[in-house]
């Protein structure tokens, strides 16, 4: 036992809670607390690198006992060692707050000692986890997806990624991908929305010469091209149900036959997908499968939007600053309060894509100056939606809602194309979309007339 005693640098300091053991390294100093009460007393008063839960916790949900340690010292990373602890039940601690799961197949003490370590590392201001530099913020959400990602990067289960259009999901994917052992070869992404249907399928898995016309050669699919690695699909929600049944076979046991081919080629592949829609929804109507989407959302990861985590916006500001002034090599530029109070305010439909452009705008209007103001943000989206809203009468009769919600959507590509004088990439920046996005909701939009 010990308490405040001031020990050698090098002398790991743990604390165990609960009725569970786990072994830990004889040179390390273990305080061990067999209940709750006892774990957050001396939590309390004595700092660690590391708490431990080790279930069952008599006096204590694990749910409340989490929160109550989290709230005395949010810098000490708290470690579950739940040796009967699914995956789901794994996922569940982290967005709790949880800093690892060791589970059933897990060398706890490997992940104890890591979790210390980087305790460690972090007030020494070390970075032990490069990839964790692409998730720019320190907003609880953030913090959240960091914790996810550490839990879940190792293994191979199917990763779904959701959040309103422009938040970052493929950032997000892409951390993801760099925090596993994959990351030795590149992520191999593949947007669902900006392709063609009819190409699709030999898309994903290939096609022999001769399958279809135009077909003059072999070519290898996105699924053979991400053998080892990983694979993303991003706007999940646009696969064809065709092409969802042969997905989902594909998921059941990673193999697949190239169009116009009855070879069966084998693959070891990590999936993450995103989407911006709730999959859920379509599954009621029948417009995507729903043993698929269980298949897809082994592992849920939602991105928050922008204005939800609003702490983040001078840090994602001065990041995208620093990104455009090295791409056009000109002097970094810095913001002004004024500015920095302008972006806090607005609304962001168009999430972190929107504040991009904005910031690339801003610095463009810029010129010569050092300091960016208020007046060189022009930031749109907000106003015409609302504008757009108020014109909707809603009687008792009621109304057509997705005949209005089409509407609204058909207005506000209409105001951006014609702001950007027909420009779609401008466009689509004003609107916070990506421009294959937009090209997509105008083809729908041509169709349904």
């Amino acid at each position: 036992m010990f308490g405040g005693t001031n020990l050698e640098l090098d002398a790991l300091k743990a604390l165990q809670i609960g009725a569970g053991f786990v072994d830990l390294p004889p040179d390390w100093l273990v305080d061990r607390a067999p209940t709750a009460a006892e774990g957050i007393d001396r939590l309390t008063n004595v700092q660690y690198d590391v708490a431990i839960v080790t279930p069952p916790v008599s006096d204590f949900a694990i749910e409340d006992l989490l929160d109550r340690l989290l709230s005395l010292r949010r810098s000490v990373p708290i470690v579950i060692c739940d040796f009967s602890a699914s995956l789901t039940d794994a996922v569940r601690y982290m967005q709790l707050g949880a800093y690892d799961v060791a589970g059933p197949e897990d060398d706890a003490t490997a992940k104890i000692q890591a979790a210390a370590e980087a305790c460690r590392n972090r007030a020494a201001g070390a970075v032990s986890e490069p990839w964790r530099e692409m998730l720019v913020g320190t907003s609880p959400a953030i913090r959240r997806t960091a914790d996810v990602i550490r839990l879940v990067a190792r293994r191979r289960a199917t990763v779904l990624i959701s959040g309103e259009t422009g938040t970052g999901k493929e950032v997000v994917a892409r951390a993801l991908h760099m925090a596993s052992p994959r990351a030795r070869l590149p992520m191999i992404a593949v947007n669902v929305a900006g392709l063609p249907e009819t190409l699709l399928e030999a898309e994903l898995f290939g096609h022999v010469k001769g399958a279809f016309t135009g077909a003059s050669q072999q070519r290898i699919g996105r699924c053979e091209q991400a053998h080892r690695s990983t694979l993303f699909l991003d706007d999940i929600g646009d696969l064809p149900l065709e092409v969802q049944t042969k997905l989902l076979r594909f998921l059941q046991e990673r193999e697949f036959q190239r169009v116009g081919s009855s070879e069966t080629i084998r693959v070891d592949v990590r999936m993450i997908v995103a989407a911006n829609v709730n999959l859920l929804d379509l599954v009621q109507q029948r417009r995507f499968r729903e043993d698929l989407y269980y298949r897809l959302s082994v592992v849920p990861i939602t991105v928050p939007p922008l204005r939800e985590r609003r702490e983040d916006i001078p840090l994602l500001a001065n990041h995208f600053i620093a990104k455009v002034c090295s791409q056009e090599k000109i002097a970094l530029r810095r913001m002004g309060p004024g500015a920095l109070a302008k972006l806090r305010g607005f609304g962001w439909p168009g999430n972190v894509r929107q504040l991009e452009n904005a910031v690339e705008m801003a610095v463009a209007f810029s010129g010569e100056r050092e300091l960016l103001v208020p007046s060189d943000f022009t930031l749109t989206g907000g106003p015409l939606l609302s504008s757009t809203l108020r014109s909707i009468a809603l009687s008792d009769a009621g109304l057509n809602f997705e005949q209005t919600v089409g509407r609204i959507e058909r207005q506000m590509i209409e105001e951006a194309l014609r702001k950007s004088h027909g420009n779609k990439t401008i466009a689509a920046g004003m609107l916070g979309l990506k421009r294959t996005t937009l090209s997509a909701k105008l083809r729908s939009l041509a169709a349904a007339g």
